[in-house]
């Protein structure tokens, strides 16, 4: 079946702000429980506010909700430990060329993020990429999260195409199985960094610029297009 669509997922994939969010709230964490294995925290990446601050907060043991545990980080330790890279800094410049082999061959394009939507637009608008894509879908749209389908599922229907005629690129655990889970097919961008699960993942790749010789042997979907 020949690709329609190319979704990319965000976090990890477009810019690599993985390391950077994880350390600063394993840091807050610390704070609470000195002893926390980083392993601790691979739980919380690719997933919503809800989901993060939720798993954040049982770590932390503290009783507290997750909306007071974010509140208490935003507040307290946010404004003292700051986020001193940008976005450009970080932006994987491979994105861009994939998103014209992908226009190129008549593909609509797509990110599926758990982040908050206007944050996801901020973000892409900053590196320059907004408007090369088709649909923007945050974890905000859905009432399920990854690892659950349903961003995928919305994803392919408000573009019009089916599951199956979609490739996704994604980085974590949560996000692999979410669009495999959807019948999408999924490329994973290897992160050594991460103890992420990628055995649902239908390829494999260790840097974006991989992508290219990926959808050349994929077969009659991304391949067929790639050498069209």
């Amino acid at each position: 079946m020949a690709v329609k669509a190319l979704i990319f997922d965000m976090d990890g994939v477009i810019v690599d702000t993985e390391p950077h969010n994880m350390q600063r709230v394993y840091g807050y964490v610390k704070s609470f429980r000195p002893d926390t294995p980083i392993e601790e925290m691979y739980q919380i990446v690719g997933r919503t506010r809800t989901d993060v601050w939720t798993r954040i907060a049982g770590i932390i043991g503290e009783g507290k909700g997750w909306e007071e545990t974010q509140k208490d980080f935003e507040k307290n330790w946010k404004p003292f430990h700051p986020y001193t890279v940008t976005y450009r800094e970080i932006f994987r410049e491979e994105t861009l060329g994939i998103l014209q082999w992908a226009k190129k061959r008549e593909m609509l394009t797509a990110v599926a993020s758990a982040t908050a939507y206007d944050k996801v637009k901020e973000i892409l608008a900053e590196v320059g990429i907004l408007p090369w894509f088709d649909l923007v879908i945050s974890g905000e749209s859905v009432k399920k999260s990854k690892p659950d389908p349903e961003i995928y599922l919305k994803a392919a229907e408000l573009l019009g195409v089916l599951p199956s005629e979609c490739i996704a690129i994604e980085d974590s655990t949560v996000g692999i199985t979410a669009a495999h889970r959807a019948g999408v097919k999924v490329v994973a961008l290897k992160d050594e960094r991460f103890d992420f699960d990628r055995s649902l993942a239908d390829g494999e790749i260790k840097d974006l610029g991989g992508f290219f010789a990926w959808a050349e042997s994929f077969g009659d979907g991304a391949g067929q297009r790639a050498n069209g």
